[in-house]
This record gives structure tokens, sequence and C-alpha cells, in this order.
């Protein structure tokens, strides 16, 4: 009976030895009020030390599996167990079924439909993937993170680890207050919440700018984020998508579209900087237009901080909500998810004060709030001023696996037209017979694999002849090697 007992490392012995022992009873080893082994013969029998089964059979008592008599042993407590409706035992025959795929509703289906994890091609062991626009782990600094994990619990630990607040951890909304305000942010009507990265806090917006009665309509960059797409289907917006240029949006296009229909937009969703997919920066001309034009037209714009941090050269840029001064028509969502990491799920909504009051009630009904733990972490790491040393290492070797990047591919694949001032990728547009999708099934086949850019497009059949380019975690050699194996196949389709 006890042969299949293994002994599992970094776990303690004793909760190994009661769960095993847990197992038996619930599967009918043991019977009711029959008595276990004598602590020395199961330590006999599982090779583990007398203490350990001494530690599992108290165990075992604390869960109500077992009972002790004095002088006598541990007994199998009864079971408190549930019949079927129908009082005819638990066969399997006549177990309570549901097809719950059936009643899976319309935002359930489209989720899925939509999940590009789920479509997407699994990574062999060894293949060369230029699919992640994560940051690589490697430039992690663990040292200060452990620092700022004590230092933290040493000032609040018993606090971190109770309840927190739906708007979020104040120390740490003050220190990105004021971050935003070195950005050129005017906080003047202003307030924040803190969210589980960007993706929660776009969902919220969403929700609460989602009208009643029809279906919402939003202006877009085209191609843009496929997190974004992917949430405003699911909110049921149509979406307008305006295309891009080599400096950002199409401006002219966008006022046409503007003068036409703007009274029926409900919001604009804007990523200026290091767009994703494109990786393009929108020049200060155009974003001064922009404005100029969701001004006079009264559209809210929600702004897609993205990766705002990983400029390699030129001076700053200002984000939209910097060029709005004190007013309130910009949403900023913001994450150093890029930047910094992504485990930490923390980012933040900035907008008018009384939007915020409302996303607040929200958050609460629906998560209570973002954990304090890994607020508390981060806001200790960028108190000890770990940021500005972490961005600049960071921002060093990106830039060096971006120039790496763009030079091969300038080599092996000059067909391509390159975009992408920045960030953590490069966007690739072909010739128009080029399809992506069958470039990649070549390329997967000899280990390679990367995004189609058709999945950042509005439009079912837009952009077949693009695809993403993500760095950040591939190596030097795996990057040369990848993008050479891209153009052989390429060469060969055409």
């Amino acid at each position: 009976m006890f042969q299949d007992f293994q002994v599992v490392r970094d776990r303690p012995v004793s909760i190994q030895v009661k769960e095993y022992v847990k197992r038996l009873i619930i599967k009918g080893a043991y019977q009711v009020d029959q008595k276990l082994p004598a602590t020395r013969e199961m330590s006999d029998l599982l090779k583990v030390s007398r203490n350990t089964v001494i530690a599992a059979y108290e165990g075992l008592e604390d869960d109500g599996f077992t009972y002790t008599i004095p002088g006598k042993g541990s007994y199998v407590a009864a079971l408190v167990r549930h019949s079927n409706v129908n009082n005819e035992g638990t066969d399997s025959s006549t177990a309570w079924q549901i097809d719950w795929k059936a009643r899976m509703n319309e935002y359930a289906v489209s989720a899925v439909e939509l999940d590009l994890m789920k479509q997407g091609i699994r990574a062999q062991k060894g293949t060369i993937s230029f699919t992640s626009i994560a940051p690589d782990e490697q430039l992690f600094d663990l040292g200060d993170v452990r620092r700022a994990f004590m230092d933290r619990m040493a000032i609040e630990g018993q606090v971190l680890l109770n309840y927190g607040y739906a708007k979020g951890y104040k120390p740490l909304i003050d220190y990105l207050m004021h971050y935003m305000e070195n950005k050129g942010v005017d906080l003047t009507g202003k307030d924040m919440l803190i969210t589980n990265g960007f993706t929660e806090g776009f969902d919220i917006v969403l929700s609460a700018l989602r009208p009643s009665g029809r279906k919402g309509r939003a202006i877009c960059e085209n191609p843009t984020h496929h997190t974004a797409i992917k949430n405003l289907k699911l909110h049921g917006f149509e979406i307008t998508g305006i295309p891009m240029e080599r400096d950002g949006i199409d401006v002219g296009q966008l006022e046409s579209v503007l003068k036409q229909e703007a009274t029926s937009f409900d919001l604009a969703y804007l990523t200026p900087s290091y767009h994703n997919p494109t990786g393009i920066v929108m020049s200060p001309a155009k974003r001064s237009a922009v404005m100029k034009l969701m001004r006079k037209y009264q559209i809210p714009v929600i702004e897609d901080g993205f990766n705002e941090e990983l400029r390699y050269s030129g001076a700053h840029v200002a984000p939209l909500i910097a060029t709005a001064g004190q007013g309130n028509g910009v949403i900023y969502i913001g994450s150093h998810s890029k930047v910094l990491f992504p485990g930490l799920r923390v980012g933040w909504v900035l907008g008018d004060h009384a939007l915020i009051h409302h996303l607040e009630s929200m958050k609460r009904a629906r998560t209570i709030h973002t954990s304090t733990f890994d607020q508390a972490i981060l806001y200790q790491y960028l108190l000890n001023g770990n940021f500005d040393k972490y961005v600049k290492k960071a921002r060093m070797e990106y830039k060096r696996k971006y120039e790496l990047t763009k030079a091969y591919c300038e080599v092996y694949l000059p067909e391509a037209q390159l975009s992408g001032d920045g960030g953590l990728h490069l966007f690739l547009t072909f010739q128009t017979k080029v399809n992506t999708h069958q470039l990649l099934e070549a390329c997967t086949v000899q280990g390679v694999i990367f995004t189609p850019g058709d999945k950042f497009f509005i439009e079912e059949g837009e952009g077949t002849n693009t695809l993403r380019l993500g760095f950040s975690r591939v190596s030097d050699e795996d990057i040369k090697l990848g993008i050479q194996i891209i153009g052989e196949q390429l060469r060969s389709l055409l």
C-alpha cells in the first residue's frame, strides 16, 4: 500500500505524510473507526522519522480526518459526505452533468475567440521566439527588490498582509502623482486609482464609458495593441481605425472622419510613445494637432503610457495628458510592467477627480483592491532610488539589442520596411503579396516563431503582410540566426 509514497524536496515531509494518509482515507483504503499503523510502524513503512509521523498524525486530527484514543492510537473519523440528489450513491453514471460550453454567453465565447494565447503557436524547447515583448528577467536587480521587501515589511509588515484600500496604497499614489507631475502633467482637479496592471485599468475605464442602450464607438490607431482591440470588442465597441504614418497617426484622415461623424464617437484610444506594434513615437506637432481635434469634437482620450521610459535617442516627449494642461479630457493609464517587473501587477489610472471617484467604487465592487503587498514593495523599491538606476541599465541593454535587431533585419530582410523608434520590438511590413502566416508556418519548421501583424489590425484581412519582432528576451546569437532563417524562408516563399 505504501510503495507509491515519494518524498519531494523543498516541502516539509510531515505535510507530505499527512496529505498522503489523507488521500488513502478519502479513497477508502482505511475505513471509519479503523486504526492507523502505530507511529513507529508507519515511520518504517514510509522511510521517514517517527517525529515526522507524529506531526502528520496530529495534523490529520486537526483536520478532522482522525481521532485519538489515549493509550491506543489514531483511528479514522467518520467523514461527512453528501449523497446525490436521488440518494442513489455516487456512481459516475448518475453524476450530475451540465453542458457548460452551451451555457457560455456571448462575452465568454468572444473572450476565447480573441485570446491570442490560446490561438498562438506554442514554442517547443530550443525554438527562437520573437513573440514576447516582456522585459528580460536577467536584468532584474534581485538584491534591490529583496532589500525593498525587507525594508517595507520591517516598517508595516502586518498592515500589508491585511485588507487594503480600493483606491490604492496612499504612499504609492503620492509617489506616482509626483512622477507624473515630473512628466509635465498639471495635476489640478486630477486623481489616481491603482489597478492590477494596464489591462484592469483599461477594462474598468471602458466599463464606465460604455454607453447604455446602444453600441459604443471608439477611434484608435490602426494597427494597435491587440489587448485593446480585444477589450473594446468585448465591451461592445465598434472600432474605427485611423492609419499610421512614420510620425504617428494620420491627422488628416482623423480630421476627415471626425468631421463626418464626430458626435457618434464615445472615446479615442491612443498610444503616442513606442506604439504597439509599430514602435512609432508620435511627433510633438501631431500630438498638438490630435489634442486640438479631440478638444474641438469633445472626445475623451484614453492614453496608453506603454513603453514611455524606453527612449533610446532624442529628447523626452511629453505625454498627451501633459499637453492638456488643466483640461480633463485625457485619461492616462500607466504601468511599469514593460520596464520593471510584470510579476508585480501594478498599474494606475490618472484622470479627472469625478471619474476616479466612480472608478474607485467599480474597483471595490470587482476586486476590492490591488495587492497591497505588491504596491508596497514597488513603492519602497522606487523610494530607495532604484528606478532611475535600473532604467538606465535596461535602456542601455535594450538599445543595444534594438540596434542589433535592426541591423540584422537590414542585412537579412532588406525587403522589409522597418518601424520602431524604441521599446522592445520592431515592426516589419513586406510587399502585399507576402503572407506572414505562411511565412510563420515555414519558419516554425525551422525553429523560429514571431507574431503575425494582422492580429493588431482592426479589420480582418488587414496587415497580412506584416509581423512584429520582439527582441527583449532573445540572445544576440539567436537574434542573428532567427532573422537569418526568416529571411531564407521569405525568399523561399517568394
